[in-house]
């Protein structure tokens, strides 16, 4: 019989073991209490027994049988073989193909401005206008010494002509003749002088009017109406806008030596044309474009590797016709390197690493695992890798759980096909 107090510190024990169950705690503490104070091998006594009794104890059924663990399964697949053409991928800036820094060859101070910014503007568009007066009056004042030079020819021809009749009759001194003539050609060569400032004024007159010298998008202007600006063909001029052409437009990458060798060793075998030499079609896309729809050519490669890089600059140009495409942005090239051929293709994920090489899981006809070591080549169509060598068409690869496997171990291999987005790790 137990006391009250006993029976409701079972009720109140919440974790108390469950009708059916063994309380291994309670076990030893009864054989304790029942053999006295407990001694070390009498508590480890204790300990086995209990433990044989739970054994004994402990129901049995299907479910509680201990699990039965087979070969893990496995994604395999055959290389996915295919035609295509090698490319190799560069990261670049476009560049307009004609800039021009608007800056005025006379000075003066600003009357007009005729465009609005950031607009298109046409080849010969009228753009600024300097006040014209300044070069109106020189303008004015080179005709006016014009007709002055002009005037004293005149005398000088009327006076050389009549010394010329005087010297036949020999009144007048050959020293007198000599000077009418000399008079003559100084007033022929102040004429020229003149016609000369003439030109320039009237040159000085046309450089107050600006015009666009190109066509593309114009910048803000630079300097408001007022202004004095500094003009000439020297020294520091007022710059007041710049022009960019945007269709066609040039996009500019670097090469490194290496890929660069690569490329010329193509060339040589004849696996690819020189770009130096013919028109080479690449592709662009912009950074948030997936698709290489933007087509282009080679059309300049520089004459010398940068020292401090070891890059050589390369040029190619695209239609522009949408004038999508803004000069400065970044964005992503690719060029062939290599002929159309036969490719044996792998997902990226199926590739391990061991130390420096680089391994695949293949799976044998008795579902063994094994290893192969392969030689990548670049990456193709995102997460294809293409294999150079150490496949053959015919190897299972395990393109999904690699995690579950290792050499010599047996797989459950489920077929599948590779396709781009496929594998996982």
């Amino acid at each position: 019989m137990k006391s009250p107090h006993e029976k409701d510190k079972q009720r109140q024990r919440p974790d108390g073991p469950a009708s059916g169950e063994l309380d291994l705690g309670a076990t030893v503490a009864g054989l304790a209490g029942r053999f006295g104070k407990p001694r070390p091998f009498a508590v480890a006594v204790a300990v086995v027994a209990a433990l044989g009794l739970a054994y004994l104890l402990w129901p049995k059924g299907a479910n509680n049988q201990a699990p039965q663990f087979g070969p893990p399964p496995v994604t395999v697949s055959k290389p996915l073989i295919r035609e295509l053409i090698e490319w190799k991928e560069f990261t670049g800036q476009f560049e307009a193909v004609e800039y021009v820094e608007v800056r005025a060859r006379v000075s003066g101070y600003l009357k007009s401005v005729h465009f609005e910014d950031g607009k298109l503007v046409t080849k010969g568009d009228l753009l600024f206008v300097i006040e014209p007066e300044p070069y109106e009056i020189a303008l004015a004042t080179a005709k006016a010494l014009l007709a002055d030079a002009m005037a004293k020819v005149e005398l000088a021809k009327v006076q050389l002509d009549r010394t010329a009749e005087l010297r036949k009759k020999s009144v007048a001194a050959a020293s007198t003749y000599d000077q009418r003539l000399s008079e003559l050609r100084s007033a022929t060569a102040a004429v020229d002088i003149a016609k000369a400032a003439v030109n320039t004024a009237k040159l000085n007159l046309d450089y107050t009017r600006l015009t666009a010298p190109v066509s593309g998008r114009i910048s803000r202007h630079e300097v408001s109406v007022g202004n004095l600006i500094t003009g000439g063909t020297s020294g520091a001029t007022t710059l007041l806008t710049t022009i960019v052409t945007l269709d066609p437009i040039n996009f500019i990458f670097d090469v490194s030596e290496s890929d660069a060798l690569s490329y010329k060793r193509a060339v040589e075998v004849g696996d690819v044309k020189s770009a130096r030499d013919h028109p080479i079609p690449v592709f662009a896309q912009l950074p948030d474009e997936q698709q290489w729809t933007r087509q282009g050519t080679v059309n300049f490669v520089d004459n010398v590797f940068n020292r401090s890089s070891g890059t050589i600059r390369v040029r190619a140009v695209f239609p522009n016709p949408d004038l999508f495409i803004v000069p400065g942005q970044f964005g992503r090239i690719r060029a062939p390197v290599s002929k159309p051929h036969a490719a044996t293709l792998i997902p990226e994920a199926a590739i391990a690493s061991d130390q420096s090489r680089k391994i695949v899981y293949v799976v044998a006809a008795d579902n063994t695992v094994g290893v192969k070591t392969i030689t990548l080549g670049p990456r193709m169509d995102g997460d294809l890798r293409i294999i150079r060598d150490g496949l053959a068409p015919d190897d299972r690869v395990i393109i999904n759980g690699l995690m579950r496997v290792r050499p010599g171990a047996k797989v459950a291999p489920q077929e599948d096909q590779i396709r781009a987005g496929a594998a996982k790790p």
